[in-house]
């Protein structure tokens, strides 16, 4: 799939409206140079502020994530050990004096965080949740004209730790705008689209669109809807008009029928478009692109979850913010990296944990067919370990704010099918305001969606009461935390309930609660990548993920695309030491040959039947468990090769064979696609192996691989995916882990880019690359 470009729409909508003979809506991509200082700066918002000595560098940026592991960082274990503290960014800018008199914004995706804004020394306001998106109106502080300068200024706060119980990163993180419209104008976020009535030969398009005239005189005006295809052809419009007072903001509804509609699903997400144009005396002055999907859906409580008439599992993964070696400010290509690592193994949903994410992920789960959870905090008022000066110190007073800014923003996203408005959250919700708080919350949604159902991911029910105190029956539908047999329970006592597993774990029984109970509409398994933070020092990284940072296969994903995986499945793992001891481990090369002889080899197969070859030799077959567990086997270990065949209806339909490797010899590379652009959200992922001279990989070589670039590209980051390596990420070389080590590789030109690998006494290795224009 290709890379989402449209970021926050901006390029989705230039792209669309390109049929028009000139956007009116202007919407400029602000990413680039910034200055930057990582420490607190006296008047560095004062327009005189000599900055000329800042780096110089492009956004997104997180600074935490370029620094050093340190057990003395104040972020201790949920921030991952990384550094915290001021950091501040500055960038100038002129405008021509044509656009004086035009509505001037900045649009910021996230800034971690506690971030202040200045323009031109004005301070424009305080955010303190890094995760949310903002704008300010810069109007009445600009500088027009040839020669007038103008300088934005940013601080971002992240001094008073531990903030989080997982890493946040540090700085303006994600992609900011600059965007210019008529005084008389579509609302940010303003145009709103539901679906109510979906056939496969007819749908309802409702298009609500909020108009505010910021002008000291009344105007009548016209605004034209129209949906367009996933080509951008316009298949039907509509228009109305209407007058709107000076300084008042009108909501005007059209509804439009598409016949025969490309339905919007997990195996076909198709997309449609709104384009809306506004008008005074037949000129246009304001016009705005949004994506959208036409589908439906609903949670039922005896039978789960249902879009278009389908039923079917939420078979979702948790994920939080970070990008591993990249940290906070993730490049798109990285998220779609992930994904499909994600859908290989069986995933179609998404939470986003426990936080709103970089409105482009959304883009991304649209085009890719996730269905997501979209959720707003980790914490209301009362703190968490390990993260006690977080969100809970500003929840009182930004909760409904931020918790609007999400939904507005998010609502069109098709592939959201319900909100989630707290994770664990240790507020009492046994007494009238912990009622309260969830009942706002919710009601807040309600008014902003009608269109999606709320949760919430409630914690140890059994201490809160809410499944005996009333609570639970007031939500839209019931999300818990783990502890399945106490949501099972709780739906065979009040079967009116819907319910849904809202974070699990990766063990058979939570499996068979999620198949064998047709109410469990899905659940979100924790999680679906290895995170950085809430780990023990000298871990940094959380290592409970489907897979690590890098992408690498574990012992739980490789079950778990066995459990839910549409197509024949197959995968062996053996216990890494003698006779049972350590972990699951997928190789057949023992750290220590004379010591292990008693291998224990588990399969994970959804074929009717397995059979086992040591060396040629069958070691027996066995059928399908009705409880689709692993199939376990009694080796004894011999170098070599160890194959598994799956079979249906006595027909093989799956194998995979794992040998046993000598002394590491070389370095082979490889990359997940040749040609890369050059722009900041691509990245080709280069992975150096170490085989030995046969070409079998080696599990357990730990060289230090040093990689150099030439041409028109840069390493962007480097990783192993080891839970407990202290190596920096902004680096030339790292230790293999498992045998490999994986380099982010960026464009800063266009033509041709070698990447080269080397490692004491082995074979190097290289690969070439190609840059091509957007």
């Amino acid at each position: 799939m290709k890379i989402i470009l449209f970021i926050a729409l901006c390029f989705l909508q230039n792209a669309v409206l390109a049929q028009m003979a000139k956007p009116v809506r202007v919407i400029n991509n602000f990413d680039n140079d910034w200055s930057f200082m990582q420490e607190d700066v006296n008047g560095a918002d004062k327009i005189d502020f000599d900055s000329s000595k800042w780096r110089k560098l492009n956004v997104p940026h997180d600074w935490s994530i370029e620094g050093a592991y340190d057990k003395a960082n104040l972020t201790a274990r949920g921030g991952g050990y990384l550094p915290s503290g001021i950091g501040w960014y500055r960038k100038s800018f002129n405008l021509d004096e044509t656009l004086l008199g035009k509505k001037i914004s900045i649009e910021f995706d996230g800034v971690m965080a506690n971030s202040d804004v200045w323009i031109n020394g004005v301070h424009l306001g305080k955010r303190p949740y890094g995760y949310i998106s903002f704008n300010y109106d810069l109007s009445k502080h600009l500088n027009f004209g040839k020669g007038k300068t103008n300088i934005i200024a940013v601080k971002a706060d992240n001094t008073v730790q531990p903030a989080s119980r997982y890493y946040t990163g540090a700085g303006i993180y994600r992609h900011t705008r600059l965007v210019v419209t008529d005084l008389i104008h579509i609302d940010n976020w303003g145009v709103f689209i539901t679906t109510p009535d979906v056939s496969t030969q007819k749908a309802t398009v409702k298009v609500q669109t909020v108009v505010s005239n910021e002008s000291a005189k009344a105007a009548q005006i016209t605004v034209e809807t129209s949906v367009l295809d996933g080509s951008g052809k316009v298949i039907k419009t509509v228009q109305s008009k209407q007058a709107i007072a000076a300084n008042t903001s009108i909501k005007l509804d059209h509804s439009i029928e598409v016949a025969n509609p490309k339905l919007w699903s997990v195996e076909m997400p198709s997309l449609y478009k709104i384009l809306t144009k506004m008008s005074i005396g037949g000129k246009i002055i304001d016009d705005q692109i949004n994506q959208f999907g036409i589908r439906n859906f609903k949670f039922d409580a005896a039978t789960g979850f249902w879009l278009n008439g389908k039923n079917f599992k939420l078979k979702g993964a948790c994920l939080h913010h970070d990008g591993g070696a990249v940290g906070a400010a993730v490049p798109l290509s990285v998220w779609e990296f992930r994904l499909k690592k994600l859908q290989e193994a069986g995933v179609n949903a998404i939470r986003t944990a426990h936080n709103p994410v970089a409105p482009e992920f959304l883009d991304l789960c649209d085009q890719m067919g996730f269905l997501v959870m979209d959720e707003t905090f980790d914490t209301w008022t009362s703190a968490k370990n390990n993260g006690e000066k977080g969100y809970n110190r500003f929840w009182k007073e930004w909760w409904e704010r931020d918790t609007r800014d999400m939904v507005l923003r998010d609502r069109n996203h098709p592939s959201i099918v319900i909100y989630s408005v707290g994770n664990e959250i240790h507020d009492n919700l046994d007494n009238p305001e912990g009622f309260q708080k969830y009942k706002d919350q919710q009601d807040l949604v309600h008014q902003l969606d009608p269109s999606r159902p709320v949760t919430m991911a409630l914690f140890r029910p059994a201490n809160s009461k809410v499944y005996t105190n009333g609570f639970a029956e007031t939500m839209d539908v019931v999300g818990q935390n783990y502890r399945e047999n106490e949501l099972v329970a709780l739906h065979n006592q009040k079967p009116n309930l819907k319910v849904i597993g809202t974070e699990n774990t990766h063990v058979i029984q939570q499996y068979l609660a999620l198949r064998d109970n047709p109410f469990m509409a899905g659940q979100f398994l924790w999680t679906g990548f290895d995170y950085l933070g809430e780990a023990d020092w000298p871990q940094i990284t959380n290592g409970q993920g489907l897979f690590d940072r890098i992408g690498s296969w574990k012992q739980q994903s490789l079950q778990r695309q066995s459990w839910w995986s549409d197509k024949p499945i197959v995968h062996m793992v053996r216990k890494e030491e003698n006779a049972g001891a350590g972990d699951w481990i997928g190789n057949w090369t023992p750290t220590d040959f004379d010591t292990y002889d008693d291998a224990k080899v588990a399969i994970y197969s959804n074929c009717d039947e397995v059979e086992l070859f040591l060396n040629g030799k069958s070691l027996g077959s066995k059928p399908k468990p009705a409880d689709d567990s692993p199939r376990l086997f009694d080796v004894t270990f011999e170098k070599g090769t160890i194959k598994v065949v799956g079979r249906n209806k006595g027909k093989e339909v799956a194998s995979e064979e794992l040998k046993t490797a000598g002394p590491p010899s070389k370095i082979l590379l490889s990359v997940d696609k040749t040609k890369i652009k050059n722009i900041w959200d691509d990245v080709a992922f280069v992975t150096a192996k170490v085989y030995d001279e046969k070409g079998n990989l080696c599990p357990n070589a730990d060289n230090l691989i040093k990689f150099t670039i030439s041409g028109a590209g840069m390493i962007y980051a480097i990783d192993n995916g080891n839970i407990a390596s202290h190596e920096m990420y902004m680096a030339q070389q790292r230790h293999a882990y498992h045998g490999l080590v994986m380099a982010n590789i960026k464009a800063n030109a266009i033509g041709n880019i070698e990447v080269k690998a080397t490692a004491d006494g082995l074979e190097s290795g290289s690969i070439r690359l190609e840059v091509v224009n957007k």
